[in-house]
Order: structure tokens, then sequence, then C-alpha cells
């Protein structure tokens, strides 16, 4: 639907793998109801695939999908008579088709001048159109958004947006979208993408081939497009891909329903109750915040001074330094409810020196000798460019004799600790490594990773200890069934964001910072990169523009939407970037506070007794997740079923969680609506009275 109307609501999908109620197009009586529309009659119900006048017919759930299999257009035949178009034709043609036969509810051709095969077919009430390549090639494909109804494009950047197609903002220079390439594996949080079109109706795309897949962003006549991009690759293992295409109701979080229930017919979507139940330690993550401690904050003393506060659950983490939680601050921490988790990285080697990060530093025989190595024999350079990214296959390989991962975990939870934090793992940064030791496809890159992660939760790394409740930064979907948290993406980033960490507005040189506006990395027990406050005004004259917009594209709530928690909510606990706590951007408290509550996911904090602002930092973190406990702790496992806009300017929204477990409305405005003040959230558990919060009131 769209989003303006401020009227969507989504189905629920089934606790039950393999059903499915898909979004579909619904009679207008339905939706004027604001109700869910029902499911059409699914695939079993209909004629299968035909050939008619050279294209492919095939029955889907919400009416009826046509190939054109000279140009790959797609159109849909909507039950209720509308025609929707679902691709235009292929950016770089993909050759004369040969071969057409149809058989059940598929069709398959090929294009023998291009070395490719094609098959159509329908699964679930879905269109799935799978092209595979005997040769390295790229075809550019579906192309979406070209529909003159179209007025939304729904992107999964972090936690998610919705962006009218005609915004001027979005279609400017100013958002830096339009002309961009976003890869599907790493740099969106989840493989889909979708579009309303026009008052109930919509299309979502989902890529399960996402490695070596990208979406581009285009701006015609002022109107918002994409095409996504496929490189078939040998090398990569990538010869093979996929686009499903289902018919939705238009809604602003539609394409992450359809995903969940692709996740769940797949048997992809993770249990947090299930998780809690086989590691009880996971429930102390409901209704905590989370923060990383320096300083006296990372001891007993700071443990009971947020005692004290009334801070009833925290997940603590800190920082690989010299200076780690000690097993008696541990202890405390613990018998106070919290969760105590050590940061590490399996990713990156360096030689070691007075300024390398102890996680940096690795026994004799894994640095340079795991190093991913490019096409060019040369090393894949690290993090900050300093040494290079570790192969996992190198670990994987070396693992069952050497130990270098389970030694490394054994050494930092000697404390007590029962968490752990794992940087990169789960984000979506693979690598190719083309050493002829540990040579390694970006697939079986995840693959490691997944194994290696898995040990952690189900504590198989070492027989001596209790699983451990993992996180990872800005972890992708597929993620989703070994992670209890993640710490990124709950943000969506814009690329401005490393302009303004590392001061290098001038991206032609590296040295020196041409605006130090957000501070570095001293003093070491409250770096100002974490704990200074930093507003536009900060910056210099000349960069305030890029700022504010970078600032925009990131938190406007009018153009937020729960993508991520719609489909992975009760799965696991979605955090924002840990280099971006709470008190990093004052100017976006009250958006992000409010933006927290409605999505049902804890704030982040930085916490050092070194640092001047610490006791309202602590006095904020206290009042807010006093707030926010009691409702995460009642829906923190439930999923995300319905998400609305009540006003048309999208200013006043509303979710809710499980069957009607927890009911949020959010008041991003200025103006009060049904008696909700402007900046203000109010919050209803199940038979229980309406709980408000005004985080302006807590917050400075």
């Amino acid at each position: 639907m769209d989003i303006t109307t401020g009227k969507s609501s989504i189905a629920r999908p089934s606790r039950r793998r393999g059903r499915r109620s898909l979004l579909v197009l619904a009679v207008a009586t339905a939706l004027a109801a604001g109700l869910t529309p029902a499911a059409s009659a699914g695939p079993t119900d209909r004629a299968g695939a035909r050939i008619h006048h050279g294209r492919v017919e095939l029955a889907v759930n919400g009416g009826t999908a046509t190939i054109d299999p000279a140009t790959l257009r797609i159109d849909a035949r909507a039950d209720d008579g509308h025609t929707l178009r679902v691709s235009d034709p292929a950016a770089d043609a993909p050759g004369t088709p040969k071969n057409l036969t149809a058989s059940g509810n598929g069709a398959r051709w090929s294009y023998p001048d291009r070395g490719l095969e094609a098959e159509a077919r329908v699964e679930h009430g879905r269109l799935l159109v799978t092209i595979t390549a005997d040769r390295d090639a790229t075809l550019a494909w579906p192309v979406t958004g070209t529909d003159p109804a179209a007025s939304a494009l729904q992107l999964p950047r972090g936690e998610g947006l919705s962006l009218p197609v005609a915004d001027p903002f979005w279609n400017s220079s100013r958002a830096q979208l339009v002309g961009s390439e976003e890869d599907m594996a790493s740099q969106l949080s989840l493989p889909i993408w979708g579009y309303a079109l026009g008052s109930g109706r919509g299309v979502s795309y989902l890529t399960p081939t996402d490695i070596d897949t990208s979406l581009t962003y285009a701006s015609r006549g002022g109107r918002l497009s994409t095409t996504a991009k496929h490189a078939f690759s040998g090398g990569n293992g990538t010869r093979g891909y996929t686009v499903a295409f289902s018919l939705t109701d238009g809604s602003p979080v539609a394409p992450a329903v359809d995903y969940r229930h692709w996740l769940a017919e797949h048997g992809q979507l993770g249990s947090l109750s299930e998780k809690i139940r086989k590691n009880p330690e996971t429930g102390r993550l409901l209704g905590a915040f989370h923060a990383y401690a320096w300083g006296g904050d990372r001891t007993a003393a700071g443990v009971a001074r947020l005692k004290a506060l009334g801070v009833s659950r925290l997940w603590l983490g800190y920082d690989a330094d010299d200076a780690p939680m000690k097993s008696a601050d541990v202890a405390a921490a613990k018998k106070a409810g919290y969760l105590v988790g050590p940061y590490d990285s399996f990713a990156n080697g360096r030689e070691k020196g007075p300024d390398t990060p102890p996680n940096s530093v690795w026994p004799e025989g894994v640095y340079p000798s795991f190093c991913v190595r490019r096409a060019n024999g040369t090393p894949q350079p690290g993090f900050h460019k300093q040494g290079c990214y570790l192969s996992s296959q190198a670990f994987q390989q070396a693992e069952p004799g050497k130990h270098y991962l389970a030694d490394r975990t054994r050494s930092l939870v000697a404390n007590g600790a029962t968490s752990y934090f794992l940087d990169v793992d789960a984000a979506g940064e693979l690598f190719r490594d083309h050493d002829p030791a540990h040579p390694m496809t970006m697939a079986q890159d995840r693959t490691n990773r997944l194994a290696r992660m898995q040990r952690l939760t189900d504590g198989s790394y070492d027989a001596h200890h209790a699983p451990l409740v993992l996180g990872s930064e800005s972890a992708g979907s597929w993620a989703n069934e070994v992670l209890a948290f993640d710490h990124g993406s709950g943000t969506p980033v814009d690329g401005r964001l490393w302009a303004m960490e590392t001061g290098h507005f001038d991206t032609a040189s590296d040295q020196p910072k041409d605006d130090p506006a957000w501070g570095g990395y001293t003093p070491a027990a409250a770096a100002d990169t974490f704990f200074k406050p930093v507003r536009v005004s900060d910056f210099k004259p000349e960069h305030r523009a890029a700022v504010a917009d970078a600032l925009k594209a990131m938190y406007d709530p009018v153009y937020r939407v729960p993508l991520y928690e719609t489909a992975l909510h009760g799965s696991l606990i979605n955090v924002e970037r840990w280099e971006l706590p709470f008190g990093k951007l004052p100017e976006q408290k009250t958006t992000r506070a409010l933006l927290a509550m409605l999505y049902n996911t804890p704030l982040n904090f930085v916490l050092s007794d070194k640092d001047k602002r610490d006791e309202r930092n602590l006095s904020e973190l206290a009042a807010l997740q006093k707030y926010f406990a009691p409702l995460h702790q009642a829906a923190g496992t439930e999923e995300l079923t319905s998400y609305r806009r009540l006003t048309a300017d999208g200013t006043v929204q509303r979710t809710v969680f499980g069957d009607g477990t927890l009911t949020v409305t959010a008041n991003f405005g200025a103006a009060a609506h049904d008696g909700l003040p402007g900046g203000c959230v109010d919050a209803t558990l199940k038979g229980g009275k309406p709980q408000r919060l005004c985080p302006a009131t807590v917050v400075s």
C-alpha cells in the first residue's frame, strides 16, 4: 500500500515451517477496513505454466505472471484486473531464446549465444527465475521500479528504508543514492528490495544467490528505479543466479514479510526462544541495553553504580586491550543480572608492535601465512590497511590440530564471561582466497564463518566450556540462526559516515584530517571517537551540509521502516553500530530513542568514569532502560506482526508484536496526535494500560 496513506498491515508468518500465507493483492473493502488480506488461491488451485505467443505464463499468488524470454520483461495480471510491471527488459539483452518448453508449473529455455540456461517456476506462490551460465559473464536484471504506479522503494539498508520514488532529496545528489551500487551480500542487511505500486499493490524481490549480486540506483524523470546485477563467476562458484518475485499488498515492510516466510520455508529462520532454551544465559539479553565499558566502569564498583541506579539488565562489553575485566568484576556483573562479553576478531593479522591491538596478534605460523591472497598474489589489506585479513579457510584447515581459535576464545573467557562479541564474522564482507595453500570462494568463506560461530554458540570449540551468547558486527540475515545479537544492522549507514568518523572529507588524501570534529582515539580510557558528542555545527562550515544530509539519510523517521525487525525480530536482537553510542549524536537522541522503542530494539552506550559526561550518561541509560526492560522482556522473542503509518506525513507510526503482546505508537512529529504529544511514545502490553515515554525529558 502507498506509504503516504498511513494504513498498512502485514500478515503474521506461521510458526510452522513450510506453511505460508503470502501477502497478496486484496479487495478494496478489506484494505479500507485495515485488515490483512487473505492469501489468494495457491498455485495448486490454478493452471500450470503455459506458452502463449512466445511468452511464458505462470499462475502465482495474487495473479498471473508473464515472462517474455526474448527480453526477460515480466508483467503480472493481478486478480483484481490490474496489470503490474514487475521488470523491464534486461539492461543487457540476453540474446535470442531457443528451446522454449513448458512442463508442470515451470518452463525452460536457453540463450546459446551467451551460454545461458533459464528456468521459470512457481514455488509457494512465488515466481522464481533461475539463470545459469557456462562461462563467466554478467547480467543486469531485473530492472525494477519502472511501473508508472510505483510510489515507494523499500530498501534494506541497516534496519530499513522506504523511499517515495519521487522524493526530491533521494533523487538528488544530496542523498548520494542515485548512481551508486550496493552489494547484496555485504552492504544490504537482507537480500531483498521491493516497490509499492499504488494503493494496495506491490512487488517484492529476493535474491537467495546474493554473492556476486548488486543493486544499482537510477533516477528516471525524477523517479527512483533499480537494477540488479549479477556476475557469473566460475572461480567464485556463482554461475547460478535466482530471483524470487512476489506480489504483495504494497506495505512498507511487505518484502521483509515475504523474506521471513522464505527463511521459514527453507529452515533458515532462527528462534530466540529456542536459543534461550538451549542456553539460558541468552535470556539475560531480554530487557537489556548494550554498553561498552572503559576505565572504572568495567569493574565491580562500576557494576555497583549501575545497579544502584536501577539498571536491571545490561550486556556489558569491553574492548581488546591490556585491562580486561577480571574474574571478580565478571562475577559482580553476573550477580547483578548482566551479561559480560569481550570484544574479539578472528579477521585481522599484524606484526606485533607497540601499537598493535592484542586481537591482531597471533601465534607464530598464522601471520602472514594465513593472509587472504588476491588474484595478483598480494595480501588483502586488513583494517585501516594494516596487516591483512586472515583466511577463514586457513583457520578451518588448521583448527583441528592447532586450536588457534579455541585457544584464543578460552583465554578471553577464562574470567567467567558467558558472552562473546566476534567482530566482522557475520558482516558480509566475504573474500575469495587465491593462496594455493588455502584456496577459498566467498561462499566457502561464509560457510567457514558460520561453522566457527556455531562452535562458539554451542560450546563445541572446547569440551570444558559452556556455550557462549554470541554477537557479531552488522549481521547479514544469513547469520540469524547462530547469533543471539548483533551490533550494526540497526543503522542505515550513509557512506559519508566514514568521512565524519575519520575526518577525511577530502577523499584525495588520507593525511592529515581535514575535519577533526568527530574526535580520535585518545584519551585511552574515554576515546573521543566514542565519547565526544558531535553536532552538525561542530564540523567545518564547508562540511556541514554533507553531514546534515548523511544524518537525514540515516535517521529521518519519515523514511525509516523496520524491514530487519519484520524479517528477524524474535530470531536475534539487533542493535545500532557500536561506534555510534546513544550519546554520540545529541541532535538525534529523541529520534533514536523513539525508534528503539517502536522497533523493540535495545539502545547502545559507552561508559567510562574517565569521561566528564559519565554521570549524565549513566542516568540516561538507567531512565531509558527502566522503560524498555518490561517491553522487551515481554516481546523480544515475538514476531513483529504489524507496522502502520497513522498519518499522511509518516510522523506517527505503530508496531504490534506477537498476537497483541505489545503495541507501540511513536510520534516523531511536533504536534500531538490522538492525545500522544510530539516526541513521545506510548507502549501497551497486552491487557495493560499505555505507558508513556517522552525522551527529551530524560536526555539532554
